[in-house]
């Protein structure tokens, strides 16, 4: 039988896994499907996700794609896989798709960031930074307007593989969100680099605490000055949100979550 290509949306807690990618004898979010796929089907796939989440940074709405010569109907096929996966990773669906492409045709991509000024609840703990620094709200939303537009994000950015750092963010918005007694970051792009969000957020709010100025995050946009004194903010409090793409429909999204 010709192999059939699948899309899936996928929701995870990043916590204890070294990230989106597969990883030599490390708990990966992508091995962690692929092991579980072969263990149920005893069929081995190659999963190619769209965004590739470091170490410890969650999603809900995760979107990959991959291939199978397995004769099942896809709601029978999610079931069945849900069920060997752990209780951290979810399929929130799957559905026959032979012409997508996650790289491709990509509107936006929408991040949340969570933290906090008191310590955070047991039960949101590992989706939140605890920021124990005194802050003006105020400061912080301006700071992070500075990053909407067209930037060089070459200072916000960890590793040398990258040739264009050029980066554009179409839109912030900041809110404390009384339900978790938390903040939430909303940042909405395209393209991310590495360690990009947490950067920016991590920068805001060092601004927002008084520790560095707002000129110190333009003149890193502007390039003329180093990245020394941008702090990078923990992987625990990143979640991307969804992927929307050109196509009607097939933006992505994690509904039944409890993080909202």
């Amino acid at each position: 039988m010709k192999d059939q290509q699948y899309k899936i949306i996928i929701s995870y807690d990043g916590t204890g896994f070294v990230g989106w990618l597969a990883q030599p004898d490390e708990p990966s979010i992508m091995g962690a499907l692929q092991n579980s796929f072969h263990h149920v089907f005893a069929k081995k796939i190659q999963i190619l996700g769209a965004s590739k989440t470091d170490a410890g940074v969650h999603a809900l709405g995760q979107v990959a794609i991959f291939k199978t010569d397995l004769a099942i109907e896809p709601k029978k096929m999610r079931w069945a896989w849900n069920k060997a996966l752990p209780e951290s990773i979810k399929i929130i669906s799957l559905e026959s798709n032979d012409q997508f492409n996650p790289h491709a045709n990509v509107i936006d991509k929408t991040y949340w960031y969570y933290f906090s000024s008191e310590k955070p609840s047991p039960f949101f703990a590992r989706y939140c930074w605890h920021y124990r620094l005194p802050f003006d709200e105020k400061l912080i939303n301006k700071a992070l307007q500075v990053f909407i537009g067209t930037h060089d994000f070459e200072h916000f950015y960890k590793g040398d593989d990258r040739v264009d750092t050029i980066r554009t963010i179409k839109n912030i918005s900041f809110e404390f969100v009384p339900a978790y007694n938390a903040y939430r970051i909303t940042i909405v792009g395209e393209k991310f680099l590495r360690h990009m969000v947490r950067r920016m957020v991590g920068a805001a709010l060092h601004v927002g605490a008084g520790k560095i100025d707002l000129s110190e995050i333009k003149s890193a946009l502007n390039k003329s000055a180093s990245s020394n004194l941008l702090p990078t903010s923990p992987a625990k409090g990143l979640l991307l949100k969804k992927i929307s793409y050109s196509e009607l429909g097939s933006s992505s999204s994690g509904s039944g979550s409890r993080i909202s």
